[in-house]
């Protein structure tokens, strides 16, 4: 070099010196395009997350962009429970079969719960040097270097991003950290906004159900029909395995009269004493919802827990008020599957509104039906008082009249039958009348009318044929209710050894109350009494009689006709000591 600072020709120093700012300028350019690229990637990124709506999708797409973005092997998304545990892990990069072969998934601990105890940003150069590692499972592949970030969703903590293996080797940068905790706040919005359109979503198909409930309940469908599609509109929209609704049978006792989906066979049918040890009781201690994350180990179910073996989360809402409880409807999940979120189980409680008030109006249309009914009863029993009773009762006059007019012996026998039968059928008249305007109070035991025309109607299955029967006199208010209970026996037990014995297609029941006695007559148009001896069962009618006072005797009907003639008889007061 001269003095002026000029190079000295020949001399290699300036190129050299050139190439190395030319190499630097190519590293400049490389970093910066990478730079450029890997923005492209993690705005591409933020948007894909950002287009989906469905919340499983978002949670896929999220963990898949985040491998890609941080060039690593293995990547997963965890999501937190409501117990600080992982409800939901979705991994990528390992296969179903290896997943299968490693068995369950993770559920919190090691250093998958270490960022759920201090959601912050962590990174390792190998996995098993930090303290809360607990090593791998059987079949596992081998992880050394780790990421994982928090996601937050507004202030809560939604989840962890996990992600392994570096690929070519290495560990992971502050640059990928950066670029990851970016990525785990555009997929908060993207989960959030997911969250409210499933919340939406949710609120549409509810009211959708509340209104075609609505609609069946003014159509007049049947109660039953309505609950069956009330459960299982909310087992569908719950995503429930199982819907269960217990009515509240008059005496407290909860009976599973609908139950729909897997495993229901262990819950038909069933009988509870009450709602104690049940989640029906744990609902009503808890305003009427409970949601459970186990129901076969909850302290609070004690009653017939096995029918709950397999089951885990589950939902009880009560029907009806703690003033006025009308049932309970309870759904279920299989073991293993997510608990119900808050905004899947927060309609319930209005879904049970509707339900209690179809129950409601089912006891409303009975009351209805049963005033309709007595009204009929009424008016008929006033139409044959004051028609049916007057018409014969001058027919019969008439008759007695017109008797002394005539001569022939036969003739006269014949009016006087006519008039004796006229008589008998009014009394009978009578007697339905009162039994037709003798209403039963709601809640009452039934009265022995209605009491013996049930026995009548169990006897007709076993006979193949409906008895005849007529009732005569105060049956209802002189009876006591010892008696009464004789009676029913006496007639049930009579009409069994009809049909066992007798080979009889047509049988008549009498029960009279007149003169201070009642009479029990069972007659039939079997085969008759066996020669030399007695149906089985009669001795025990007839000790019945005597305890009472009374007699009982059976013989074959009139001359010229085939069949039996029971007759019991006791004084409607006991005897005088």
């Amino acid at each position: 070099m001269s003095a002026g600072g000029r190079y000295v020709q020949g001399s290699g120093v300036p190129r050299l010196r050139l190439d190395e700012l030319l190499d630097e300028l190519q590293v400049r350019m490389d970093e910066v395009r990478g730079t450029r690229d890997r923005l492209n990637g993690l705005l591409e990124a933020v948007m894909s997350v950002g287009r989906e709506l469905d919340l499983p999708q978002v949670l896929r797409g999220i963990v898949e962009a985040a491998v890609v973005l941080v060039d690593a092997e293995y990547g997963a998304l965890g999501v937190i429970g409501d117990d600080q545990k992982l409800a939901q892990f979705l991994p990528v990069g390992i296969s179903e079969e290896l997943r299968a072969q490693i068995g369950d998934l993770p559920s919190g601990h090691g250093i998958l719960g270490e960022l759920i105890r201090h959601p912050e940003a962590l990174r390792l150069s190998e996995l098993s040097e930090h303290p809360a590692s607990y090593g791998f499972p059987a079949h596992h592949p081998p992880m050394h270097s780790f990421l994982g970030v928090p996601i937050r969703v507004r202030e809560d903590v939604f989840g962890n991003l996990y992600l392994t293996e570096k690929r070519g080797g290495t560990d992971f940068d502050e640059e990928d950290e950066a670029v990851l905790s970016t990525l785990a706040v555009a997929a908060g919005i993207a989960i959030e906004n997911a969250r409210l359109f499933e919340e939406v979503r949710l609120r549409e198909r509810w009211l959708a159900a509340s209104s075609d409930i609505t609609s069946a309940l003014l159509s007049g469908t049947p109660r039953d029909e309505v609950l069956e599609g009330m459960l299982e509109r909310a087992k569908d929209i719950a995503g429930a395995d199982m819907g269960i609704f217990y009515i509240l049978g008059p005496t407290g006792e909860l009976r599973g009269s609908l139950v729909l989906g897997e495993g229901a066979e262990a819950h038909r049918d069933i009988i509870l004493p009450g709602t104690e040890g049940t989640l029906a009781e744990a609902a009503l201690a808890n305003d009427g919802l409970i949601t459970v994350t186990d129901v076969a180990t909850d302290e609070r179910v004690t009653v017939q827990t096995e029918r709950w073996t397999g089951f885990g989360p589950a939902v009880a809402v009560t029907v009806g008020t703690k003033e006025k409880l009308s049932g309970v409807m309870m759904l279920a999940r299989r073991h293993g599957r997510p608990v119900f979120a808050p905004a899947e189980v927060a309609p319930l409680a209005g879904f049970a509104g509707q339900a209690a008030l179809a129950l409601e109006l089912a006891d409303r249309r009975h009351d209805a039906e049963q005033m309709s009914l007595l009204e009929d009863h009424d008016r008929i029993a006033r139409d044959l008082h004051d028609l049916a009773i007057q018409r014969l009762f001058a027919t019969g006059m008439t008759l007695q009249s017109a008797q002394r007019f005539v001569d022939h012996p036969q003739a006269s026998e014949r009016l006087a039958r006519a008039v004796d039968d006229l008589d008998a059928t009014i009394k009978i008249i009578r007697s339905t009348i009162f039994g037709l305007r003798e209403h039963e109070a709601a809640g009452k035991p039934l009265k022995l009318r209605s009491r013996t025309v049930q026995a009548i109607d169990e006897a007709a299955a076993v006979l193949g044929f409906t008895p005849a029967l007529s009732m005569e006199g105060l049956i209802d208010t002189d009876v006591p209710a010892n008696v009464a209970e004789e009676v029913l026996a006496v007639v049930g037990e009579a009409l069994t050894n009809v049909a066992r014995h007798a080979r009889a297609a047509r049988a008549e029941v009498s029960v009279v109350a007149a003169n201070g006695t009642l009479t029990v007559t069972v007659t039939d148009e079997g085969i008759g009494l066996p020669d030399g001896g007695r149906r089985s069962g009669l001795r025990n009618l007839a000790e019945r009689a005597e305890k009472l006072g009374g007699t009982m005797g059976v013989a074959a009907r009139g001359a010229g006709e085939r069949g039996t003639r029971l007759e019991w008889r006791v004084p409607l007061k006991p005897p005088s000591p």
